[in-house]
Protein backbone atom coordinates (compact mmCIF):
# COMPACT_ATOMS: atom_id res chain seq x y z
CA UNK A 1 0.00 0.00 0.00
CA UNK A 2 1.48 3.42 -1.25
CA UNK A 3 2.23 5.56 1.90
CA UNK A 4 1.34 9.08 0.14
CA UNK A 5 -1.23 10.24 -2.95
CA UNK A 6 0.09 8.03 -6.24
CA UNK A 7 2.13 10.10 -8.71
CA UNK A 8 1.64 9.56 -12.31
CA UNK A 9 4.84 9.56 -13.16
CA UNK A 10 6.49 9.59 -16.94
CA UNK A 11 10.02 8.08 -17.26
CA UNK A 12 11.44 9.82 -21.32
CA UNK A 13 13.49 7.74 -22.50
CA UNK A 14 14.62 4.47 -20.55
CA UNK A 15 18.38 3.13 -21.42
CA UNK A 16 20.36 2.79 -18.29
CA UNK A 17 20.03 6.25 -16.35
CA UNK A 18 16.42 6.39 -17.57
CA UNK A 19 15.65 2.54 -16.84
CA UNK A 20 17.02 3.44 -13.10
CA UNK A 21 15.03 6.54 -12.50
CA UNK A 22 11.93 4.01 -13.39
CA UNK A 23 12.79 1.59 -11.01
CA UNK A 24 13.13 3.90 -8.12
CA UNK A 25 9.98 6.02 -8.81
CA UNK A 26 8.49 2.60 -8.74
CA UNK A 27 10.36 1.15 -5.68
CA UNK A 28 8.84 4.67 -3.33
CA UNK A 29 5.54 2.99 -3.74
CA UNK A 30 4.68 6.32 -4.16
CA UNK A 31 4.50 6.65 -7.97
CA UNK A 32 2.42 5.06 -11.16
CA UNK A 33 5.47 4.90 -13.29
CA UNK A 34 5.02 4.92 -17.05
CA UNK A 35 7.51 5.00 -20.16
CA UNK A 36 8.40 6.47 -23.50
CA UNK A 37 11.18 4.69 -25.28
CA UNK A 38 11.77 5.22 -29.17
CA UNK A 39 13.87 2.10 -29.06
CA UNK A 40 10.89 -0.69 -29.43
CA UNK A 41 13.38 -3.71 -27.99
CA UNK A 42 14.27 -1.62 -25.06
CA UNK A 43 10.93 -0.43 -24.67
CA UNK A 44 9.45 -3.70 -24.29
CA UNK A 45 12.22 -5.22 -22.58
CA UNK A 46 11.98 -2.49 -19.86
CA UNK A 47 8.23 -2.46 -19.87
CA UNK A 48 8.13 -5.85 -19.37
CA UNK A 49 11.10 -6.21 -16.63
CA UNK A 50 8.95 -3.95 -14.22
CA UNK A 51 5.30 -4.73 -14.98
CA UNK A 52 5.09 -0.94 -16.92
CA UNK A 53 1.64 -1.08 -18.69
CA UNK A 54 1.70 2.22 -20.11
CA UNK A 55 4.42 2.16 -22.16
CA UNK A 56 4.99 4.38 -25.49
CA UNK A 57 7.04 4.63 -28.71
CA UNK A 58 6.07 8.81 -29.14
CA UNK A 59 5.75 11.67 -26.37
CA UNK A 60 2.31 13.05 -27.96
CA UNK A 61 1.15 9.36 -27.51
CA UNK A 62 2.21 9.63 -23.33
CA UNK A 63 1.15 13.40 -23.11
CA UNK A 64 -2.38 12.42 -24.01
CA UNK A 65 -2.62 9.76 -20.95
CA UNK A 66 -2.50 11.72 -17.92
CA UNK A 67 0.72 12.20 -16.38
CA UNK A 68 1.43 14.30 -13.66
CA UNK A 69 5.14 14.51 -13.87
CA UNK A 70 7.90 13.52 -15.77
CA UNK A 71 11.83 12.69 -15.58
CA UNK A 72 13.70 13.41 -18.62
CA UNK A 73 16.53 10.82 -19.25
CA UNK A 74 17.06 11.44 -22.95
CA UNK A 75 20.65 12.44 -24.40
CA UNK A 76 21.70 16.01 -23.07
CA UNK A 77 21.29 17.67 -26.45
CA UNK A 78 17.60 16.52 -26.37
CA UNK A 79 16.82 17.88 -22.41
CA UNK A 80 16.05 21.33 -23.24
CA UNK A 81 13.16 20.64 -26.04
CA UNK A 82 11.44 17.72 -24.33
CA UNK A 83 10.92 19.31 -20.91
CA UNK A 84 9.92 22.36 -22.83
CA UNK A 85 7.04 20.19 -23.95
CA UNK A 86 6.31 18.45 -21.05
CA UNK A 87 6.30 22.00 -19.03
CA UNK A 88 4.34 23.30 -21.51
CA UNK A 89 1.90 20.21 -20.80
CA UNK A 90 1.95 21.32 -17.36
CA UNK A 91 3.84 18.52 -15.95
CA UNK A 92 6.63 18.58 -13.12
CA UNK A 93 9.71 17.44 -13.95
CA UNK A 94 13.21 15.75 -13.28
CA UNK A 95 15.73 16.50 -15.69
CA UNK A 96 18.72 14.06 -15.89
CA UNK A 97 22.37 15.90 -15.52
CA UNK A 98 23.57 18.16 -17.40
CA UNK A 99 20.51 19.89 -17.94
CA UNK A 100 22.06 21.18 -21.56
CA UNK A 101 24.71 20.86 -23.76
CA UNK A 102 24.31 24.90 -24.37
CA UNK A 103 22.03 26.95 -23.22
CA UNK A 104 19.58 27.39 -26.48
CA UNK A 105 16.16 27.21 -25.27
CA UNK A 106 16.62 27.31 -21.42
CA UNK A 107 14.73 30.95 -21.36
CA UNK A 108 11.69 29.77 -22.97
CA UNK A 109 11.68 26.20 -20.86
CA UNK A 110 12.05 28.37 -17.36
CA UNK A 111 8.86 30.63 -18.77
CA UNK A 112 6.88 27.93 -19.62
CA UNK A 113 7.51 26.27 -15.80
CA UNK A 114 7.59 29.77 -14.67
CA UNK A 115 3.86 30.40 -15.84
CA UNK A 116 2.64 27.19 -14.91
CA UNK A 117 3.85 27.69 -10.83
CA UNK A 118 5.92 23.89 -11.96
CA UNK A 119 8.12 22.00 -10.42
CA UNK A 120 11.48 21.51 -12.64
CA UNK A 121 14.70 19.91 -10.54
CA UNK A 122 17.68 18.71 -11.96
CA UNK A 123 19.03 15.23 -11.73
CA UNK A 124 22.01 15.69 -9.38
CA UNK A 125 22.00 12.77 -7.21
CA UNK A 126 25.16 13.40 -5.17
CA UNK A 127 23.06 15.70 -3.29
CA UNK A 128 20.99 13.08 -2.24
CA UNK A 129 24.08 10.96 -0.59
CA UNK A 130 23.48 11.78 3.14
CA UNK A 131 27.61 11.50 4.02
CA UNK A 132 27.61 14.73 1.32
CA UNK A 133 24.80 16.30 2.66
CA UNK A 134 26.12 15.99 6.36
CA UNK A 135 29.75 17.88 5.34
CA UNK A 136 27.93 20.19 3.39
CA UNK A 137 26.14 21.14 6.35
CA UNK A 138 28.95 21.20 8.50
CA UNK A 139 30.91 23.53 6.08
CA UNK A 140 27.56 25.93 5.81
CA UNK A 141 27.19 26.28 9.55
CA UNK A 142 30.63 27.54 9.94
CA UNK A 143 31.56 24.99 12.28
CA UNK A 144 35.15 24.78 10.82
CA UNK A 145 35.22 28.33 9.91
CA UNK A 146 35.53 29.97 6.46
CA UNK A 147 35.88 28.03 3.93
CA UNK A 148 40.00 28.43 1.85
CA UNK A 149 39.91 25.57 -0.39
CA UNK A 150 38.28 22.45 -1.94
CA UNK A 151 40.36 19.62 -3.77
CA UNK A 152 38.35 16.60 -6.11
CA UNK A 153 40.21 13.71 -6.66
CA UNK A 154 37.71 11.47 -8.82
CA UNK A 155 38.28 8.16 -11.21
CA UNK A 156 36.55 5.31 -12.31
CA UNK A 157 36.55 2.75 -14.96
CA UNK A 158 33.99 3.67 -17.35
CA UNK A 159 33.94 0.40 -19.37
CA UNK A 160 33.29 -1.66 -16.69
CA UNK A 161 30.64 0.04 -15.68
CA UNK A 162 28.97 0.97 -18.82
CA UNK A 163 30.71 -1.24 -21.43
CA UNK A 164 27.96 0.02 -24.06
CA UNK A 165 30.04 3.61 -23.93
CA UNK A 166 31.38 3.18 -27.21
CA UNK A 167 27.74 2.96 -28.67
CA UNK A 168 25.51 5.24 -25.98
CA UNK A 169 25.51 9.12 -26.05
CA UNK A 170 29.07 9.15 -24.25
CA UNK A 171 31.03 8.67 -27.09
CA UNK A 172 30.25 12.65 -28.87
CA UNK A 173 30.12 16.23 -26.79
CA UNK A 174 27.54 16.96 -28.80
CA UNK A 175 25.29 14.46 -27.28
CA UNK A 176 26.54 15.22 -23.66
CA UNK A 177 29.73 12.61 -23.58
CA UNK A 178 33.12 12.97 -22.46
CA UNK A 179 34.39 13.08 -18.97
CA UNK A 180 33.29 17.05 -18.49
CA UNK A 181 29.51 16.26 -19.33
CA UNK A 182 29.43 12.87 -18.10
CA UNK A 183 31.30 12.72 -15.04
CA UNK A 184 33.00 15.73 -13.75
CA UNK A 185 29.63 17.81 -13.97
CA UNK A 186 28.31 15.99 -10.67
CA UNK A 187 31.78 16.69 -9.12
CA UNK A 188 31.75 20.69 -9.76
CA UNK A 189 27.76 20.39 -8.48
CA UNK A 190 28.54 19.03 -5.40
CA UNK A 191 31.19 21.61 -4.96
CA UNK A 192 29.26 24.50 -5.55
CA UNK A 193 26.31 23.00 -3.20
CA UNK A 194 29.07 23.16 -0.78
CA UNK A 195 31.23 26.23 -1.48
CA UNK A 196 28.96 28.53 -3.67
CA UNK A 197 29.14 28.97 -7.39
CA UNK A 198 32.61 28.46 -9.11
CA UNK A 199 33.11 32.33 -10.97
CA UNK A 200 36.46 31.73 -13.09
CA UNK A 201 37.88 28.56 -14.10
CA UNK A 202 41.02 27.21 -16.47
CA UNK A 203 40.52 23.82 -17.62
CA UNK A 204 43.28 20.82 -19.10
CA UNK A 205 41.86 17.49 -20.77
CA UNK A 206 43.07 14.96 -23.13
CA UNK A 207 41.56 11.38 -24.37
CA UNK A 208 44.70 9.01 -22.71
CA UNK A 209 42.89 5.52 -22.40
CA UNK A 210 39.24 4.72 -23.19
CA UNK A 211 39.09 2.45 -26.61
CA UNK A 212 36.54 3.27 -29.51
CA UNK A 213 36.02 6.76 -28.90
CA UNK A 214 37.75 10.44 -28.95
CA UNK A 215 36.48 12.68 -26.01
CA UNK A 216 38.35 13.07 -23.37
CA UNK A 217 38.65 10.59 -20.40
CA UNK A 218 40.68 13.08 -18.63
CA UNK A 219 40.21 16.31 -16.88
CA UNK A 220 41.93 18.57 -14.65
CA UNK A 221 40.51 21.91 -13.86
CA UNK A 222 41.76 24.61 -11.81
CA UNK A 223 38.63 27.20 -10.54
CA UNK A 224 37.84 30.29 -7.96
CA UNK A 225 34.66 29.88 -6.25
CA UNK A 226 34.70 33.55 -4.74
CA UNK A 227 37.21 33.68 -2.25
CA UNK A 228 37.82 29.78 -2.20
CA UNK A 229 40.36 28.13 -4.75
CA UNK A 230 39.44 24.84 -6.35
CA UNK A 231 41.02 22.02 -7.75
CA UNK A 232 39.59 19.28 -9.82
CA UNK A 233 40.78 15.79 -11.37
CA UNK A 234 38.84 13.28 -12.55
CA UNK A 235 39.82 10.27 -15.30
CA UNK A 236 37.34 7.34 -15.91
CA UNK A 237 39.91 4.67 -16.95
CA UNK A 238 41.74 3.91 -13.59
CA UNK A 239 40.74 0.79 -11.64
CA UNK A 240 39.27 1.63 -8.38
CA UNK A 241 36.28 3.78 -8.31
CA UNK A 242 36.85 6.49 -5.80
CA UNK A 243 34.99 10.11 -5.64
CA UNK A 244 36.83 12.47 -2.83
CA UNK A 245 35.85 15.98 -2.13
CA UNK A 246 38.06 17.68 0.45
CA UNK A 247 37.27 21.17 1.97
CA UNK A 248 39.78 22.59 3.65
CA UNK A 249 38.37 25.76 5.93
CA UNK A 250 39.96 28.10 8.66
CA UNK A 251 39.50 25.53 12.10
CA UNK A 252 39.70 22.54 10.23
CA UNK A 253 39.18 20.54 7.09
CA UNK A 254 36.32 17.94 6.21
CA UNK A 255 36.45 15.27 3.93
CA UNK A 256 33.65 13.38 1.60
CA UNK A 257 34.69 9.43 0.48
CA UNK A 258 31.71 8.85 -1.79
CA UNK A 259 33.56 5.20 -2.06
CA UNK A 260 33.79 4.70 1.67
CA UNK A 261 30.13 6.32 2.02
CA UNK A 262 31.05 8.65 4.83
CA UNK A 263 32.61 11.89 5.82
CA UNK A 264 35.32 12.97 8.27
CA UNK A 265 37.30 15.75 9.74
CA UNK A 266 40.19 17.14 11.38
CA UNK A 267 40.99 20.06 13.49
CA UNK A 268 44.43 19.12 15.07
CA UNK A 269 47.35 19.59 13.56
CA UNK A 270 49.02 15.73 13.65
CA UNK A 271 45.42 14.36 14.86
CA UNK A 272 43.87 11.36 13.16
CA UNK A 273 40.37 12.05 11.01
CA UNK A 274 37.34 11.50 12.72
CA UNK A 275 34.98 9.65 10.90
CA UNK A 276 31.19 9.93 10.32
CA UNK A 277 30.31 6.42 8.41
CA UNK A 278 26.95 5.75 7.29
CA UNK A 279 25.25 2.57 6.99
CA UNK A 280 26.16 0.71 3.74
CA UNK A 281 23.79 1.35 0.37
CA UNK A 282 23.10 -0.01 -2.48
CA UNK A 283 23.65 1.40 -5.76
CA UNK A 284 20.24 2.89 -6.53
CA UNK A 285 19.97 4.51 -2.92
CA UNK A 286 20.77 8.20 -3.75
CA UNK A 287 18.25 7.59 -6.78
CA UNK A 288 15.76 6.18 -4.48
CA UNK A 289 16.09 9.42 -2.28
CA UNK A 290 15.46 11.59 -5.16
CA UNK A 291 12.83 10.58 -5.96
CA UNK A 292 11.73 10.86 -2.76
CA UNK A 293 12.73 14.15 -2.46
CA UNK A 294 10.73 15.17 -6.19
CA UNK A 295 7.68 13.68 -4.81
CA UNK A 296 7.77 15.36 -1.48
CA UNK A 297 8.25 18.34 -3.09
CA UNK A 298 5.35 17.85 -5.14
CA UNK A 299 3.22 17.40 -2.29
CA UNK A 300 4.70 20.70 -0.59
CA UNK A 301 6.32 18.78 2.02
CA UNK A 302 9.92 20.15 0.91
CA UNK A 303 12.08 20.67 -1.66
CA UNK A 304 13.74 19.31 -4.77
CA UNK A 305 17.72 18.62 -4.21
CA UNK A 306 18.83 20.41 -7.15
CA UNK A 307 16.83 23.15 -8.60
CA UNK A 308 16.88 24.48 -12.45
CA UNK A 309 18.53 27.74 -11.34
CA UNK A 310 21.45 25.42 -9.42
CA UNK A 311 21.43 22.85 -12.68
CA UNK A 312 21.73 25.99 -15.16
CA UNK A 313 24.59 27.24 -13.10
CA UNK A 314 26.53 23.62 -13.20
CA UNK A 315 25.93 24.07 -17.48
CA UNK A 316 27.45 27.32 -17.18
CA UNK A 317 30.88 25.64 -15.24
CA UNK A 318 31.02 22.91 -17.72
CA UNK A 319 30.33 24.82 -20.77
CA UNK A 320 33.17 27.19 -19.40
CA UNK A 321 35.36 24.18 -19.23
CA UNK A 322 35.09 23.05 -22.77
CA UNK A 323 35.84 26.76 -23.82
CA UNK A 324 39.19 26.85 -21.48
CA UNK A 325 39.90 23.61 -23.76
CA UNK A 326 39.46 25.32 -26.40
CA UNK A 327 41.12 28.67 -25.47
CA UNK A 328 43.89 27.55 -23.40
CA UNK A 329 43.04 30.56 -20.95
CA UNK A 330 40.81 31.47 -18.13
CA UNK A 331 37.61 31.46 -18.78
CA UNK A 332 34.95 33.78 -16.91
CA UNK A 333 31.76 31.78 -15.91
CA UNK A 334 29.07 34.91 -16.11
CA UNK A 335 30.40 35.26 -19.58
CA UNK A 336 29.72 31.97 -20.60
CA UNK A 337 26.63 32.52 -24.19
Amino acid sequence: MSRSPVHRVLVVGVGSIGERHLRCFGRTGRADVGLVEVNAAVRDTVAARYGVTRSFAELDAALAAGFEAAVVATPAHLHVPVATRLAEAGLDLLIEKPLSTGLDGIESLRRSVAERGGIAAVAYNYRAMAPLAALRDAVVSGRFGRALEIVACCGQHFPFYRPAYREIYYRDRATGGGAVQDALTHVLNAAEWTVGPAQRLVADAAHLALEGVDVEDTVHVLARHAGVLASYSLNQHQAPSEVTLTVVCERGTARFEAHENRWRWAVEPGAPWQDEPFAAVERDAAYLRQAERFLDARERKGTVACTLEEGLQTLRVNLAILASLDTGGWVEIGGVK
